[in-house]
Parts: C-alpha cells; sequence; structure tokens
C-alpha cells in the first residue's frame, strides 16, 4: 500500500474505510463478470454516519483499477466533498442521488449497462418468467422508460417513482440498477438480474416455443428462497466467497 492510501486510511473513519473497499471491490467485480462499459456506468455507496456524502467511481479510470482511496466523496449534488484529481460523470449521478435520496434503505446504488440487460431492456415484455434466476427479480421488479442519457434533473422524481420500494429497475433501452443495503446485496441482486437477462437472450436465441413458468410459483417464490438460504441475506452469504475470488484474480482494491 501507497504512503498516499496509507494517509487516506488514517485520514477517513474505519466505517468509511470499510466501505471504500467494498465498493472498491465491487468495482473490479463488476469488470471481472464483464459487466463494465469502459468507464460509463457507475456504483454508489453511502458514506456511513449523519452527512449525506456518497463514495462513486472517479471518471476515466477502468473499473478493474479502482482502488479505496481513488473513489471520490460527493455530496447528494454530486460536489466533490474531498479533494481529488478526479471529476464525477453528472450523468451518472443523477441516477444515483435521486435513488439515495428517496431510499433510505439503498445505501449502495448499482447501475449496468450490460449487453444482456440492454437487450432484454429493449424488448416490449421486458424481463420475462423463464428461468429460476428470474423469478425473485420479478417479484420486486420495476421498469422506467428512456428520457435520453440521464442529464435532467426533472427525471430523478419519475425513476424514484418507478422504483418505489423494489430492489431491481429496468430501464428501458438503456441497461440494469440495483440497491442494497450493503454493495455485496446490490452486486448479488445484480448478478440475478443479469443472469436472468442472459437466460432469456439466449433461450429466444434458440427459436423454440418457450414456456413460461407459472404464476402461483412466482408467488411463493419469497418464502422458497428464504428456504434455500436459511434466513441468510443473499449477500452476505456469497460476499465472502467472491473477495476470494478477487483475491486470486485482481487483489490490490484495498489501497
Amino acid at each position: 500500500m501507497a504512503s498516499s492510501d496509507l494517509s487516506l486510511k488514517n485520514a477517513v473513519s474505519s466505517a468509511e474505510w470499510d466501505a471504500r473497499v467494498s465498493l472498491a471491490a465491487t468495482y473490479r467485480l463488476t469488470a471481472l463478470f464483464g459487466w463494465d462499459d469502459l468507464v460509463f456506468t457507475h456504483i454508489s455507496a453511502r458514506v456511513p454516519g449523519p452527512e449525506h456524502h456518497f463514495l462513486i467511481n472517479p471518471y476515466g479510470m477502468m473499473f478493474d483499477e479502482i482502488t479505496a482511496s481513488s473513489l471520490v466523496k460527493v455530496d447528494l449534488d454530486g460536489r466533490k466533498v474531498v479533494e481529488s484529481p478526479y471529476d464525477v460523470n453528472p450523468a451518472g449521478f443523477t441516477i444515483h442521488s435521486a435513488v439515495h435520496a428517496a431510499r433510505e434503505d439503498a445505501h449502495c446504488v448499482m447501475h449496468t449497462h450490460s449487453v444482456n440487460g440492454v437487450a432484454v431492456s429493449a424488448q416490449e415484455a421486458g424481463l420475462l418468467p423463464l428461468s429460476q434466476q428470474s423469478l425473485g427479480v420479478l417479484a420486486s421488479l420495476g421498469y422506467h422508460d428512456y428520457e435520453g442519457i440521464a442529464l435532467n434533473e426533472g427525471e430523478k422524481p419519475r425513476l424514484v417513482r418507478d422504483l418505489g420500494t423494489n430492489t431491481y429497475l429496468m430501464l428501458r433501452n438503456h441497461g440494469l440498477l440495483t440497491v442494497g443495503a450493503t454493495p455485496a446485496d446490490a452486486f448479488v441482486a445484480m448478478y440475478f438480474f443479469e443472469a436472468s437477462c442472459m437466460i432469456q437472450v439466449r433461450a429466444q436465441a434458440g427459436g423454440a416455443k418457450l414456456t413460461p413458468i407459472a404464476q402461483p410459483i412466482l408467488d411463493g417464490i419469497k418464502d422458497q428462497i428464504r428456504m434455500v438460504t436459511r434466513g441468510a441475506n443473499p449477500g452476505a452469504l456469497v460476499w465472502p466467497g467472491l473477495l476470494r475470488r478477487l483475491d486470486r484474480r485482481n487483489p490490490g482494491y484495498a489501497e
């Protein structure tokens, strides 16, 4: 760890540093799973504490090279509250600030432009109940119509309305969004969202008649998920293993 990284670690609270490490890991895992879009999408996390401050990616840095110390701390208006040589993508924080301001439980907001996610977001029917992976998503999914690159402050109320209390939001013709109490929760939710879209695109490409899952099964999926995970939070259940994988393949995020 470089001396500058050590000085930042010593300058922030242990809770903020832990949030930085978790978010940096989330960025690198997003790249590892192939969901990044060069530098043109975003994951944000609230800094623990009374201030409404957030961490987001330094604009121009690739996801697989982001570190805890390189993340930019901003307020709800996207203004830097700690000096950084990097800027923040204004389109990115329009979406994130809207969700953070409206959802106290959404400590992490994750937004991707994955190929499969964008492909399904362009389909009129949206996500279909074609796979086991899709069922948990469909039980907590909203849709938001495309309004162009997210630069318009006036779009924020509609984003908030369309997300509602859901975990998942499909941004039509644009991509996917998940929220979570932690970066781990938002990432694992995104895994199932992306997997559902990938399976749908591949099933459609096969050309055969598709068999949707019946509504009564969808209605009972939340109870089934609780049984499978034994009541554990899926993010907490999977996260330690994801970090071990990241440590093997792309260490250094905690610097």
